[in-house]
């Protein structure tokens, strides 16, 4: 499977380590966060019967690998408001990685 965006998608499931507790990528089944199947292309705040925040719910953003990349690099910039609990990546490369993880896990 091709790198994206310039990423690792081998190095980003270690970096995708620290959201495992939260979130689980190829299913739709919630932890204390949404899971992540069927990410890309989704509008933020849509899986069914997750509590989103009302930020996050009229947030507008439809996730791909721009909004993904801000949103994951400082949650609390890109959605003033949201609920988690997640201080960010703030490595660039790691975050490639992990986006690179991402487009492949969440199918």
């Amino acid at each position: 499977m091709p790198a994206f965006a310039g990423g690792d998608p081998v190095a980003g499931a270690s970096v995708f380590r620290q959201c495992a507790s939260c979130h689980i990528v190829n299913s739709t089944e919630m932890k204390i966060g949404p899971g992540l199947k069927g990410l890309f292309g989704r509008r933020a705040g849509t899986v069914a019967d997750f509590p989103y925040s009302q930020a996050m719910k009229s947030s507008g953003l439809t996730w791909n690998e721009d909004t993904l990349r801000a949103y994951l690099a400082n949650p609390k910039a890109k959605v003033p408001g949201n609920k988690m609990g997640f201080g960010g990546v703030k490595d660039p490369k790691r975050l490639e990685d992990l986006l690179a993880y991402l487009k492949q896990a969440t199918r």
